[in-house]
């Protein structure tokens, strides 16, 4: 079974990725495990199947589910505005084309899930660059928020889709309503009722010790790269959208636990993977064929498309298919290598083999 994803994914170390871990889960049950190639080139070490990774963007799935536990406990409401929780952002401005403009309405937290907000994804801003110089390195989760409110948005809120630091900035509202640090409530209400024992937003010289090595595709060629998270811009900065560390193996519970509504309610799942966008404003939208809901690529609705999911920016790829009971997890450690948009076609490819079922 899934011989030809095999093939597919053993051309991805033809290019020279230097390797891969691969689950594929169906109706609760393991059917598809392939681990092929290093971990670690320079050094020949095999991939072993317990390799720790830098998820990226993946984390934002993570994020998004710690925030709606918090709106089916009525704690968080989807049309809150975010200065209900972070008031430096009661008044904000955005930059038009005349120039500065106060926005014609707040940012809400549905803003935030849909990516819509006005941010961007600048974690080089000046202000950014200030907060770590003002916090000795640490930019600890809530205050750099402070810092961030201070650079103009590139559009008023709501008006279109926007990659930005949307969930980062959800995981300190996350932080304020729960009254704990964002890392402390994804583990306490995620990782160890699932029993992710290698799951952490952490990112302490300990932790990052065991994670795996990093590479980074450039001029086509795979080099060996020591940045270790430029997205986690402090030594306290839990990052909500892009900072978890994590297993193959925990990450897939993760996924079949969302799957099967053990963390949220399956209604819950139902409203975060409806599309929530025209396609005038996905026009920044890299994805063919898919809306976006609350965190995740997702159906448009009558389209055929029964998966949702997100990737990250190290190659690691996930997707949920509820209705064909399906989930599966993709992790390897080189950043820019185009893996995720090749993983797009993938996912009919796997669904197939199951459609008989």
């Amino acid at each position: 079974m899934l011989e030809k994803l095999s093939i597919c994914l053993d051309r991805f170390l033809e290019r020279g990725i230097p390797g891969y871990d691969c689950v594929i889960y169906h109706k609760g049950e393991a059917v598809y495990r392939r681990t092929c190639g290093y971990s670690d080139r320079e050094k020949a070490i095999p991939m072993r199947g317990d390799e720790v990774f830098n998820v990226y963007s993946c984390s934002k799935l993570v994020t998004c589910v710690a925030a709606l536990l918090l709106w089916e406990r009525g704690v968080i409401s989807l049309d809150h505005p975010l200065s209900r929780y972070l008031p430096e952002f009661s008044e904000v401005l955005y930059m038009s084309e005349t120039g500065a403009k106060r926005a014609e309405r707040e940012i809400t937290l549905k803003d935030l899930f849909c990516m819509s907000a006005g941010f961007s994804y600048n974690i080089y801003s000046p202000n950014l660059r200030l907060c770590r110089e003002e916090t000795d390195g640490k930019c600890p989760t809530r205050e750099a928020m402070r810092y961030l409110s201070r650079d103009f948005l590139l559009f008023s809120p709501g008006e279109r889709w926007e990659y930005s630091l949307c969930h980062d900035v959800l995981a300190a509202v996350i932080e304020v309503a729960s009254g704990v640090r964002f890392g402390k409530f994804v583990e306490e209400n995620i990782f160890k009722p699932l029993g992710m024992k290698n799951s952490t937003f952490s990112h302490t010289s300990e932790i990052m010790s065991r994670v795996a090595p990093q590479y980074s595709l450039t001029k086509g060629k795979v080099e060996r790269i020591t940045v270790e998270n430029e997205y986690v811009i402090g030594s306290e900065y839990e990052c909500g959208g892009g900072g978890c560390i994590s297993t193959v193996d925990d990450f897939i519970i993760f996924l079949e636990a969302l799957r099967k509504g053990e963390i949220l309610r399956s209604e819950t799942v139902d409203m975060m993977t409806e599309n929530r966008f025209s396609a005038s404003e996905l026009r920044r939208y890299w994805i063919p064929n898919y809306g976006y809901g609350l965190g995740v690529r997702c159906s448009k609705g009558n389209d055929g498309i029964t998966d949702f999911g997100w990737g990250g920016a190290a190659g690691a790829f996930l997707f949920i298919d509820r209705e064909n009971e399906l989930s599966g997890f993709y992790a390897q450690h080189v950043r820019r290598s185009g893996i995720e948009d090749e993983w797009l076609s993938l996912v009919p490819m796997v669904k197939s083999e199951f459609l008989w079922d």
